[in-house]
């Protein structure tokens, strides 16, 4: 019992240290904006770089909470996924330990396979911090890339394309 009331703390102190930090004003400047690129009388606009995250910023992000650096990098669904798997794991992991401590009190000869078990949900759940992390870390590397690529095969190779808006 007292395990799950310190990681209730835990969570608490982390969610108001998050509030608080959202708080401080930006003093940080914005990058200039990237000049148009001219190819073949085509101009092709320079994407909003104003509000980008940096890959570390992502990473650290989604590492404390994952689904966060997903979601500040435009990734909204990706986040969801990461933050309802952070929410199964974290269950899972202290269920299997509340069945655990009452299988070692009662005596049962179940508690090595339990505490496998309890293992096994706790390695799960510091899996998706490091692999969240590593995703938003990735993501915010990738923001510029055009969501449009288009890829297709011809007889001497292969060939990009992106779509350009017409004005």
């Amino acid at each position: 019992m007292r395990g799950r009331r310190g990681l209730v703390a835990i969570f608490l102190v982390a969610g108001a240290a998050v509030r608080l930090s959202g708080q401080v004003p930006d003093t940080s400047h914005a990058p200039p904006p990237l000049p148009p690129i001219v190819t073949t009388g085509a101009v092709v606009v320079a994407p909003d770089t104003t509000h980008r995250v940096r890959p570390m910023g992502a990473f650290l992000r989604s590492l404390l909470l994952p689904g966060w650096g997903q979601a500040v990098t435009g990734r909204h669904v990706a986040g969801a996924v990461f933050a309802t798997w952070e929410g199964v794991s974290a269950m899972m992991t202290l269920k299997a330990r509340s069945e655990f401590h009452y299988l070692r009190e009662a005596g049962s000869a179940n508690v090595g396979a339990k505490r496998q078990e309890v293992q096994d949900w706790l390695v799960l759940w510091i899996f998706n911090h490091l692999f969240s992390g590593a995703e938003a870390f990735v993501s915010a590397h990738l923001q510029d890339f055009p969501r449009e690529l288009r890829i297709q095969a011809f007889p001497g190779g292969v060939g990009f394309s992106v779509p350009v808006p017409r004005p």
